[in-house]
C-alpha cells in the first residue's frame, strides 16, 4: 500500500500548499497521509480528509540533527498551540537577523520578498535560498546553501528548538504520540542510536521512522529490530518538499502489516 506520514507544505518550507498537496496524495492514490510541517500546524487545520493524522515535525537541541514527528494530536490543545506560536515568533526573530546579514554583504532583499516567496506563510532557509537564485546572487540552490546557508555560513543563523523531554511531552499532552523522525540524520552508530532511544522511550516516545526515503534497505532492518525491541510503532514517510526536495516522490510504499500498529492508533 501506498502511505506517506511525513510532508512538508507552504506552512514551513514545502512549495505545494496543503490544499496542492492533498490534490497530489489522491493523484498518488496514497491511502493515508499526514502533514508534518516544521514548528507549526498551520497548514493541518485547513485539511479535512477522512484519512488524514495530524502531524508535525518538532525540532530538537541536540548536537546533531534531531527531529520528533507528532501525530494524532487534538489540534485546538492550549498548551501545543502556545508552544508552537512561541517558536514562530522566534523564526521570525531569526529571520530579520538574516535579513540583516544578507543586506550586510550587499545582497538587496526584503522580509516582504521572502514571504512572497514563502506565499505568506513562515519563512525558511529554502526561500533565502530561492530568492538568493531569483536575484542572480547564486547560480543555484546548492550554491545558495554551502556558501551562505548552511551552518558556519555567513547567512546563518539558528533557530529556537525544544529540549527532547518538552517536546515529547508537548505532543503527549495533546493526545498524540511522539515519533522518531529519520534516526540516520541524528547518527549512523547503531549503538548511539539505541542509546538515545532508550532515553526517548523512557521519556514516552510511542514510534520509529523506519520507511523513508533516504533509509538504506540496513537501516531499515536496524530500526525495525529496534522498533520490536522497544515494542514502537514502525511509521512511513517521504519527506516530500515539493521543488525544495526534487529528489523525493510523494509517497512510501509498504505492507500494512508494517505500519498496522501505527493505523490501530488512531
Amino acid at each position: 500500500m501506498l502511505v506517506d506520514f511525513h510532508m512538508h507544505s507552504t506552512a514551513s518550507d514545502g512549495t505545494f500548499s496543503p490544499n496542492e498537496l492533498v490534490r497530489l496524495v489522491k493523484e498518488r492514490k496514497i491511502e493515508y497521509f499526514s502533514l508534518t510541517d516544521h514548528d507549526t500546524i498551520d497548514g493541518v487545520k485547513q485539511i479535512k480528509e477522512k484519512k488524514f493524522i495530524p502531524g508535525v515535525e518538532i525540532s530538537i537541541e541536540h548536537p546533531t540533527t534531531l527531529h520528533i514527528l507528532g501525530y494524532g494530536f487534538d489540534i485546538n490543545d492550549e498548551k501545543l498551540n502556545k508552544v508552537l506560536d512561541q517558536l514562530k515568533q522566534y523564526r521570525y526573530e531569526r529571520n530579520i537577523k538574516m535579513v540583516e546579514k544578507a543586506n550586510a554583504l550587499g545582497f538587496d532583499i526584503t522580509l516582504e520578498e521572502l514571504l512572497e516567496e514563502a506565499n505568506g506563510t513562515l519563512i525558511g532557509r529554502p526561500h533565502f535560498a530561492s530568492l538568493l537564485l531569483k536575484k542572480g546572487y547564486v547560480e543555484d540552490r546548492k550554491e545558495a546553501f554551502e556558501k551562505y546557508l548552511k551552518r558556519g555560513m555567513p547567512l546563518y543563523e539558528d533557530k529556537k528548538r525544544l529540549d527532547l523531554e518538552s517536546a515529547i511531552e508537548i505532543i503527549n499532552g495533546a493526545g498524540g504520540i511522539a515519533v522518531f523522525a529519520h534516526p540516520y540524520q541524528t547518527s549512523k552508530d547503531k549503538d548511539e542510536i539505541e542509546k538515545l532511544l532508550k532515553k526517548m522511550v523512557e521519556l514516552g516516545l510511542k514510534g520509529i521512522e523506519v520507511y523513508y526515503s533516504k533509509h538504506t534497505k540496513d537501516m531499515i532492518e536496524t530500526y525495525e529490530k529496534l522498533a520490536e525491541r522497544y515494542n514502537l510503532a514502525k511509521t512511513a514517510g517521504s519527506d516530500f518538499h515539493g521543488q525544495n526536495t526534487p529528489d523525493i516522490e510523494l509517497g512510501i510504499e509498504v505492507s500494512k502489516e508494517n505500519i498496522k500498529e501505527f493505523l490501530s492508533l488512531f
